[in-house]
């Protein structure tokens, strides 16, 4: 392998860099028979090395009883010195499906011994055991390496999800430049380079101007296949990577993998600006060091994604119970808005059911929901969609990437495109790259070459979002099966019901009947009676006709209290029949309906905008009566009453506001306001029976809406309530 053959980077990625054929001329390698031991392969400088022919020599001759034991017994590696034929080796092995491999390498003069290295390696691995600091211990890894291997400059750098490194710590003697922060393409080692890292956490190339030393015979004797190199030290590396050393301006290097859970999590990696030899002990000193950190970095990852779940769990707990208690997900989700952003921590959230749209925080808006809900289910997302650069997977979310850079979407059912989504807006950030990210460029043949500059050069990144993290991941990934349950538990929990609740809807009409029948006539005949009485004898005195004006309007509200118990009732019952809604008409009607109420006084009516509504147009007509009437009865007392009627279309729902300027109440007590017979005013004051607010809650409760009420003493009321924009509400009560 001639380092000054022509490049040929279209098939870098392909390139058989397992087996490459030959070595590094630093040391020789020899492959033995498993059983026999005797000489399989031998690389070409292998006879000038040693001195000797190695040909038909035994390995039990050659390297002695101490090697001969290690061919026949367990042990996966060897690391010994030998020496043969007057001259000392350092001698690594390990065991292939080819042969034992051996390789031999000249000592370094004064390397240090494995004995020498312990007391540090000792100290280093006791001043890791106390930093939770990432970067503390990657400054702390590079000088130690440093320091027993000699180089010039060690970085110490960590990948991301797509490949890219960032250099994360830096220990130099100032003869190269700093790298400090900056980031190198994924595309500087290839997909197959880094599983050989994964495999081979050591790697050394003292010269980036050596000869390559082919194997002879060219193929393995055992299977006819070339040699699989991927676990030898001295593997000959591919042209193209060498021609990337020399440009960088290092003569030698030698990297050290940072394995966490079996995946490469980063590099050390080691660069001098002339040849240098690192002895096979201080090379295994250096991977010591690299074990070390990658299991600091494992237990401070761990203890991190511990923390974080543990915050997010009690979120989605909190969240889950609340969900439970809603009448549909789309209404749960959105009256507790903080906690569903804070599930991932996102800037704004949206549900998605059969094209139904809720949406809170920071979003692309309905129709962009809508369409994101699509592509979704066109891909076939069934569980969980994760993206920090939307616009990359789906190219239509360019237009919105300021809102929604980023989303992770949990699908919530197997047949429709419905979904929870987080998003996340963009993060535009200046990127500095060791040089220019690109793999190669045009050389004056016009053949491809490895980039020439490591400058610093930055980029803009737009239609980027912050990273989500595996905590966050893992929170909607449990949120969407504790979402799942909910439904399910309570379709369970409605099929065991259905019977008895079909039974006692018929003991409540029954009920009904028996109220409106039986309790009606006695009030209607005992106010006849009384008024009867009052014109039978002209004679009565004042106080027996005011007795007698009291018992019919008793009588007379004891009829409208039964009247509204069984609209109360009903209600529950009545299915709804819904359908676009004019409000300006509707509220109209309204004033219409009240205008007797309103004879005589001073009463000034503010309509402002009115949206269309979705429902159910006699119900909310009756919920809107109830509270106008309200307006128009606690604000009697006002020389002039004010009443404003107002509407506003937002994001999945459209919201209205009816307020007045009357007596208005105590906050303190707003919680009341909507229970059955629950009064706020004496009815000497304000006659009513203090069903009606229960009954319009009702309603709006039917539509999937929501109703709040803001007052103050003496200064009036409001009350604002919302009605979903579409009637897919996926109902969990």
């Amino acid at each position: 392998m001639s380092t000054s053959a022509p490049l040929d980077l279209d098939g870098c990625a392909a390139e058989p860099i397992r087996i490459p054929g030959g070595i590094q001329p630093h040391g020789l390698l020899l492959v033995l028979h498993p059983q026999t031991g005797e000489l399989l392969q031998a690389s070409a400088n292998a006879e000038a090395l040693l001195g000797v022919d190695p040909a038909g020599i035994t390995m039990g001759k050659l390297l002695g009883p101490k090697i001969e034991a290690w061919t026949r017994g367990n042990d996966a590696s060897l690391l010994m010195g030998a020496t043969i034929n007057g001259r000392a080796f350092d001698v690594v092995g390990h065991r292939t499906a080819q042969g034992i491999v051996v390789e031999l390498e000249l000592p370094v003069p004064d390397g240090p011994t494995l004995e020498s290295l312990y007391p540090r390696l000792q100290a280093f691995a006791d001043n890791a055991a106390r930093l939770d600091d990432l970067r503390v211990l990657a400054r702390l890894a590079a000088a130690e390496i440093r320091s027993i291997s000699g180089f010039d400059r060690v970085l110490v750098y960590d990948f991301d999800e797509v490949g890219h490194g960032t250099v994360l710590a830096e220990d130099g003697n100032d003869l190269l430049p700093s790298y400090l922060d900056l980031r190198f393409p994924a595309s500087d080692i290839p997909a197959q380079a880094r599983e050989l890292y994964r495999l081979n956490p050591v790697r050394i190339i003292p010269d980036a101007n050596y000869v390559s030393q082919p194997l002879v015979p060219q193929f393995s004797p055992l299977d006819g296949q070339p040699l699989d190199l991927s676990l030898a030290g001295l593997r000959s590396v591919s042209p193209v990577h060498l021609q990337y050393m020399r440009n960088m301006g290092t003569l030698s290097s030698m990297s050290i993998s940072i394995l966490v859970e079996d995946a490469l999590w980063g590099l050390i990696s080691c660069h001098h600006h002339a040849p240098l030899r690192v002895s096979p002990q201080a090379r295994t000193a250096c991977n010591f060091v690299g074990k070390i950190v990658a299991l600091k970095v494992d237990s401070i990852q761990r203890g991190a994604h511990a923390k974080a779940r543990i915050a997010l769990k009690q979120r989605e707990s909190e969240l889950v119970a609340r969900l439970s208690r809603a009448t549909s997900i789309q209404s749960g989700l959105a009256e507790n808005a903080s906690i569903w952003l804070g599930l991932t921590n996102a800037q704004g959230a949206a549900v998605v059911i059969d094209d139904a749209v809720r949406a809170v925080g920071e979003h692309p808006g309905e129709e962009a929901i809508r369409e994101l809900a699509s592509f979704l289910h066109a891909r076939g997302v069934k569980d969980r969609f994760v993206s920090d650069a939307l616009a990359q997977d789906w190219p239509p979310a360019a237009r919105f990437a300021a809102a929604a850079s980023g989303v992770i979407a949990i699908s919530i059912s197997q047949l429709h495109a419905s979904y929870v989504m987080w998003f996340r807006p963009e993060l535009v950030r200046t990127v500095t790259w060791a040089g220019e990210p690109k793999k190669a460029s045009d050389s004056p043949d016009g053949r491809l070459q490895p980039r020439a500059s490591f400058a610093q050069w930055s980029e803009l990144v737009r239609n980027r979002a912050q990273r989500w993290s595996p905590a966050e991941r893992e929170s909607a990934e449990d949120f969407r099966n504790a979402v799942i349950n909910v439904v399910l538990l309570r379709a369970e929990e409605r099929a065991q019901l259905t019977e008895e609740l079909e039974r006692s809807n018929k003991e409540l009409e029954s009920f009904s009947y028996s109220v409106s029948h039986d309790l009606r006539a006695p009030f209607r005949h005992i106010v006849g009676y009384a008024e009867l009485l009052r014109d039978y004898d002209r004679n009565l005195d004042s106080t027996a006709r005011r007795y007698l004006a009291n018992i019919i309007d008793a009588a007379l509200s004891a009829g409208q209290l039964v009247d509204d118990l069984l609209s109360f009732s009903q209600l529950g019952r009545t299915s709804l029949s819904k359908a676009r809604v004019d409000m300006r008409k509707l509220v109209a009607e309204v004033q219409m309906s009240v205008e007797p109420d309103a004879e005589g006084r001073d009463v000034e009516w503010r309509i402002g905008a009115l949206p269309n509504a979705w429902g159910d147009a006699s119900l909310l007509r009756q919920a809107l009566a109830n509270l106008v009437g309200n307006a128009l009865k606690y604000s009697r007392n006002r020389d002039r009453a004010i009443i404003s009627i107002s509407g506003e279309q937002k994001a999945g729902e459209t919201v209205f506001k009816i307020e007045d300027n009357g007596v208005g109440f105590d906050m303190a007590y707003v919680d009341k306001l909507f229970g059955v017979f629950q009064r706020l005013h004496r009815v000497e004051e304000f006659e009513g029976t203090g069903i009606g607010l229960a009954l319009t809650k009702r309603v709006i409760d039917r539509h999937g809406g929501w109703i709040r009420a803001h007052g103050a003493l003496d200064v009036g009321a409001t009350f604002t309530f919302g009605l979903p924009n579409r009637t897919q509400e996926t109902t969990i009560e």
